[in-house]
């Protein structure tokens, strides 16, 4: 497994804080959400905006910065929330394989390249499937599935 993490600068830290602001207040940026999972020591709520995805007939959550503390978090809860206009919707998270992930890579890449592209170094959404199973561990990949709340 790869520790690959990109850490926020000044200006995406900012940016996250408004993007999470917004979809808080009910005006999410093309389809954000905010993850809310407990912290894997505290037990506190932590939240963090996301990019939810479908593909497939599943709904993914790729990390394009790599091992997040959300990805550490989600890994040891299991679970978490997706909030938005004040409403959470509880779900469960599976760890995708990396074998796996191409097919979403490759879609989350042709979503949000303009967003997240510059994590993705020397590869793009028509990346053969070869290089992406390269990178894959660098991206964690997480399939999410609601669960009754």
């Amino acid at each position: 497994m790869s520790d690959r993490f990109v850490r926020p600068t000044a200006v995406d830290a900012v940016v996250n804080r408004v993007v999470g602001f917004l979809t808080r207040i009910g005006l999410p940026l093309a389809g954000s959400r905010v993850l809310a999972v407990r912290g894997r020591t505290s037990g506190e709520w932590r939240t963090t905006p996301v990019n939810p995805l479908r593909v497939g007939g599943g709904v993914y959550l790729v990390a394009p910065r790599g091992h997040a503390q959300w990805v550490r978090n989600l890994r040891v809860a299991g679970a978490g929330e997706l909030r938005v206009r004040g409403r959470a919707t509880a779900f469960r998270a599976i760890e995708v394989r990396d074998d796996d992930k191409p097919p979403i890579l490759r879609a989350y890449l042709k979503a949000w390249a303009w967003e997240v592209g510059r994590f993705f170094e020397n590869v793009d959404a028509g990346s053969p499937d070869e290089r992406l199973r390269e990178v894959a561990p660098g991206f964690p990949v997480f399939r999410i599935e609601q669960v009754a709340g």
